[in-house]
């Protein structure tokens, strides 16, 4: 049986790939704590349950591939500020479902404005739009594979 061995740009393509995304999410991050003192990863919470309204943390978990634990604790600390909050869920006693308060409506509200500039001035000097309608596709569908074939879950 033949195996398949990834070519030497695919492994540069997994190093831009992975290098890009740490240096934007670290980027974005700076700014987002600046200007709103949030976490990339709190901003992302914030947009997903706006986006998601009466979302269970498992929702969140698989959406994410991080661990339900994981995403419990930042539910927590979002709760805590009162920018979200947990309701029981009618349907399974075990679960609840979280959904943004008014306050965390109107900071993700305020951090996507922020996301979204600082975004576009870090990568317009390297990217058009015209090349966002190329690559977007393409990672959109590696996204949807590994996402249908439940790959790089935490296990446990």
């Amino acid at each position: 049986m033949a195996t398949k061995t990834a070519s030497d740009g695919l492994v540069r393509l997994f190093d831009d790939l992975v290098r890009c995304e740490t240096r934007l999410y670290n980027a974005i991050g700076d700014a987002l704590r600046a200007e709103h003192g949030i976490a990339t990863s709190q901003y992302e919470f914030l947009r997903y349950f706006r986006d998601h309204p009466g979302s269970r943390i498992a929702d969140v978990a698989a959406t994410f591939a991080a661990g339900i634990g994981a995403i419990s604790k930042g539910v927590d600390r979002l709760e805590a500020r009162g920018w979200v909050a947990r309701h029981p869920n009618p349907a399974d006693g075990r679960s609840s479902l979280v959904s943004l308060t008014a306050s965390g409506a109107v900071l993700v509200a305020d951090a996507e404005n922020t996301f979204r500039e600082r975004l576009a001035e870090l990568t317009s000097p390297a990217l058009a739009a015209s090349d966002v309608e190329a690559i977007g596709p393409v990672l959109a569908a590696v996204r949807a594979t590994l996402e249908r074939d439940r790959v790089g879950l935490p296990v446990g």
